[in-house]
């Protein structure tokens, strides 16, 4: 650590990351005071940090960042993914105090403290990634109030795992809501746009905790978009009459939504659906898969994926800590796309019906815009 570093440091406050295991590692407070608990995951995206803190999937869960500087860019608020900090905490090996950025309407540390985000720079990120890898993700507990070690320690084992918990419950919106959005300016779509007298299509998403990139691709593709709760009968959606029906990303433990699996069980026979992440998750289960917790999951956006359909490998953006157990899948889903890291299941399809759904973020936000071209797919399937 060089020497600006040390004093740029040495004006904050302690502030002290616990793992379950025993382990803590001391730092310097970079956000608000407080105390936070929650699944520690490390994302592994150099960039995207803003839309990482404020995707919905990242509830439950304390985000740390591999890449070693955070915060050069600064905060330019209309790439928020949702309009809340959802990730419990932040931890960051170092944080930049100032930003270089036309866009940025603040510093992190500033957008930090507005939000109530408590966060942690001067960790070894490094060696907590290595100790996340080989022993899997642990509950932990990030303070700026307490630094008696036996008591963090007991926090952290106290914490509440994301295993069991309906998440998407608690991320979702609590009434339905139209979305008619498209893209800002200033995001590089790599989608051709649909002719201007191309039929618009009706929509239904799920919102078990979607972020809005993904409601302005479905916009952009030629969608008209009702965003429900997570717990909205299938009977109120066909009564809206859709086109299709689309279930989104979210927090938590897939076999946890009774309440979606419980709908989408009613609609998977009677509208087209596609699914991403969660909905992925859930639409699988529906279909007689299963889904398991990972050891430390896939965060970041430089997963390398195999599309089996079309045979080309895309880099993708992922955020999950559950999966589709492939051995699990029944005769009547094909396995359509696969990780190349690990070998874990990535896209699944009905044999028979309009049905498919794929495990990480064609929206990107943060990320490639490799496979963006799954929202057209969406729309080439009704269209057929």
């Amino acid at each position: 650590m060089h020497a600006g570093t040390d004093k740029h440091m040495s004006d904050k406050e302690n502030a002290w990351l616990a793992l379950e295991d025993g382990t803590i590692f001391q730092g310097k407070s970079v956000g608000a005071a407080g105390e936070r608990t929650g699944d520690v995951v490390f994302n592994t995206a150099m960039s995207g940090y803003h839309e990482i803190l404020t995707d919905p999937s990242y509830a439950g869960q304390v985000v740390m960042m591999t890449y070693p500087l955070i915060g050069n860019y600064g905060v330019a608020e209309e790439d928020a993914e949702s309009g809340n900090s959802w990730a419990e905490a932040f931890v960051m090996k170092e944080m930049s105090s100032i930003s270089s950025n036309f866009r940025a309407t603040s510093t992190l540390p500033e957008w930090l403290n507005a939000n109530g985000v408590v966060a942690i720079e001067g960790v070894d990120t490094r060696k907590l990634t290595k100790h996340t890898r080989e022993l899997g993700s642990m509950r932990c507990v990030v303070s700026t109030v307490d630094s008696d070690p036996a008591s963090l320690v007991a926090k952290a084992r106290a914490a509440t795992s994301t295993d069991g918990r309906d998440l998407a419950s608690v991320v979702s919106c609590k009434e339905p809501y139209n979305w008619d959005k498209s893209y800002d300016e200033s995001f590089p779509t790599e989608l051709p746009s649909p002719r201007s007298n191309a039929k618009r299509f009706r929509v239904v998403a799920y919102d078990f905790g979607a972020k809005r990139n993904i409601l302005r691709s479905l916009v952009y593709c030629g969608f008209d978009v009702t965003v429900v709760p997570a717990w909205t009968p299938a009977s109120d959606v066909l009564g809206m009459d859709p086109d299709a029906v689309f279930l989104s990303n979210g927090p938590g433990d897939p076999a946890a939504v009774e309440r979606g699996i419980s709908a989408v069980s009613d609609l998977v026979s009677k509208k087209p659906i596609f699914g991403i992440c969660l909905g992925h998750q859930i639409l699988s289960i529906v279909l007689g898969a299963k889904t398991a917790k990972m050891p430390f999951g896939h965060h970041g956006a430089n997963h390398p994926v195999r599309d089996n359909i079309t045979g080309k490998i895309e880099i993708t953006s992922q955020n999950h800590s559950f999966a589709v157990q492939e051995d699990s899948l029944p005769a009547n889903l094909e396995l359509t796309h696969i990780n190349l890291n690990d070998g874990t299941v990535e896209g699944i399809r009905h044999r028979k019906s309009p049905v498919f759904s794929v495990q990480y973020h064609p929206e990107a936000a943060p990320g490639p815009l490799d496979a963006s071209h799954l929202f057209n797919r969406f729309r080439a399937m009704l269209e057929d």
